[in-house]
């Protein structure tokens, strides 16, 4: 009986060691290899990414531009309503959404952009320098005078002139204010890119002539 338990004991061993044996050659083959096709970190992601539900970049990042905006209507609008009043309140939202935009929104889209510069057409302003926050602040003040003249449109469609009556159909609040805020920027941004790639497809004609 002895005999067998040592016998089974060094069958155990040596199957064990021809498990955790690793194929050098195999090994050296991969890793010296100089043909290997390069791999975009765009392509290793969709492989890597875990759950067969994927939500598209582009919900994502509209959804960060409502949240945000919404959220500052809802601290700044609402919250310093009580003490501010008129052109000084639009003043206070429109620095607070220019703040918002050049510090968390801007900053969220880089942090999570597959590749450095890839969300850069979802900004007015993608690059970050001392200067971009007041750029964005007063893109924020024009943002901020389409969305109200916007709700000044819906009200008159709905019970005619604002300034004569007595209750307004739509009043401001966060959840429609996001909306609009994200849709002129949306619109604005398009019109950006647009006139850019004009101007580089015409740069390219005019390099290509010479």
């Amino acid at each position: 009986m002895a005999k067998k338990s040592n016998k089974n004991k060094q069958t155990e061993t040596t199957a064990a060691e021809n498990y955790y044996d690793l194929k050098v050659d195999a090994v050296d083959k991969l890793v010296n290899a100089k043909d290997a096709p390069e791999v975009t970190e765009a392509e290793i992601r969709k492989y890597t990414s875990k759950g067969k539900f994927h939500i598209p970049s582009w919900l994502k990042i509209l959804f960060i531009k409502f949240w945000f905006s919404g959220a500052i209507c809802y601290f700044f609008l609402w919250g310093l309503g009580l003490y501010l009043q008129n052109l000084d309140l639009m003043v206070a939202l429109a620095i607070g959404l220019g703040l918002a935009t050049d510090l968390m929104v801007n900053h969220v889209l880089h942090t999570f952009e597959p590749t450095e510069g890839a969300y850069n057409k979802w900004m007015m302003v993608p690059h970050k320098k001392f200067w971009t926050i007041f750029v964005n602040i007063l893109y924020a003040g024009v943002l901020l005078f389409c969305v109200m003249q916007a709700y000044n449109v819906i009200n008159t469609v709905l019970v005619g002139d604002v300034n004569t009556a007595e209750n307004v159909a739509v009043g401001v609040e966060p959840l429609l204010f996001g909306l609009l805020y994200m849709g002129f920027d949306m619109l604005f941004i398009t019109i950006k890119n647009t006139m850019v790639k004009i101007f580089r497809d015409a740069e390219k004609k005019v390099s290509g002539n010479k």
